[in-house]
């Protein structure tokens, strides 16, 4: 996991973000900058002809959802979030964008979005395809963007799921990656470098890849369907389980399945079995067999569920923000 060291200091001051110990050391800044932090991986910030960034929760100009106010102390609390929801006005949303945008230097950087569908669909992002993020009408859909263009941002929207930003360092492409359990087990990662590879001759062991916000092992309960669906897919998905993943790959979901040899009453029997997936890994997993070297495959480990303070999570409260993952060719 990633631990934040200490808070965000003054403006254009970052705070480094540090693995713990058992894991592979790697640092990632959290940067204020015009009120708002931006998260950065080193990796990609190396690349000097990239302009990149994690949206987080603070700042910008909108107030959180009536429900959600209601269950937290800070009723005032102003957000950036960055996607077109039903409790937000666009107005809000256009102006948190802007600001997003202008915070990692991409302001006049055309940006070009997606309709999100939880598929494997990659898009090629050429002169002819650019769209303005801000016009959400025919919008082209799918889960994965890739392009050579200069002066064009990518972006993802997520609130749990896995986003993942490439960068081929011989070429000069990129790619913005939206995975959640259904992109994971289609590997829509490893089909975006396949693209990159017909498209910009991108060989994967020149390319840093770097893995995003999203909830993590500790907070992501999923039932028997997608442990069967990932156990039929890849040979190592116990690897990414906590849980009694045994019993759910082979069907046993009720804890109790002779209800009538208990004392409990009708109504009373205890939960169906759950286990825990670690989306990250198994992206992670997913980059390096598609040939991106270990030592290029760079992870914030920051759970979108635990960390309400830096992050909006549709888990931990269903009427919420999105998060922005952003990366472009300047």
């Amino acid at each position: 996991m990633v631990k934040l060291l200490s808070k965000a200091r003054t403006a254009g001051k970052s705070t480094a973000l540090k693995r713990a110990p058992s894991a592979k050391t790697l640092q990632w800044e959290l940067r204020r900058t015009g009120g708002l932090q931006i998260l950065e991986a080193p990796a990609l910030t190396r690349l000097r002809w990239l302009a990149h960034g994690f949206s987080t929760r603070p700042g910008g100009a909108s107030g959180m959802p009536a429900a959600e106010l209601q269950q937290s102390e800070k009723a005032a609390e102003r957000v950036l979030n960055l996607g077109f929801t039903d409790w937000d006005s666009r107005e809000r949303v256009l102006a948190n964008r802007k600001k997003f945008f202008a915070a990692i230097g991409a302001g006049k950087m055309r940006v070009v979005a997606l309709r999100q569908i939880h598929s494997d669909v990659v898009r090629v992002i050429r002169g002819k395809q650019i769209e303005d993020s801000a016009n959400s009408k025919g919008a082209l859909s799918g889960d994965a963007l890739i392009t050579r263009e200069p002066g064009v941002l990518l972006v993802v929207q997520t609130a749990d799921c896995v986003p993942i930003l490439l960068a081929d360092t011989r070429n000069k492409a990129v790619a913005a990656i939206h995975s959640g359990w259904r992109g994971t087990l289609a590997r829509i990662a490893e089909k975006t470098l396949g693209q990159m590879r017909m498209e910009f001759g991108t060989d994967p062991a020149h390319v840093v890849a770097t893995v995003g916000p999203a909830i993590g092992r500790c907070c992501y309960e999923v039932g028997e369907e997608v442990v069967q669906k990932f156990e039929a897919r890849f040979p190592n998905a116990r690897e990414w389980f906590e849980g009694p993943y045994e019993k759910l790959a082979a069907g046993e979901s009720d804890p109790n399945w002779l209800p009538w040899l208990t004392m409990r009453p009708p109504g009373h029997a205890p939960p169906p079995l759950r286990a825990h997936l670690d989306l990250m890994a198994a992206n992670r997993a997913i980059l390096e067999v598609a040939g991106v070297p270990e030592r290029q495959i760079f992870s914030a480990g920051l759970c979108t569920g635990c960390r309400g303070d830096l992050f909006f999570s549709y888990r931990r409260e269903r009427a919420t923000g999105r998060l922005v993952a952003a990366i472009g060719i300047r």
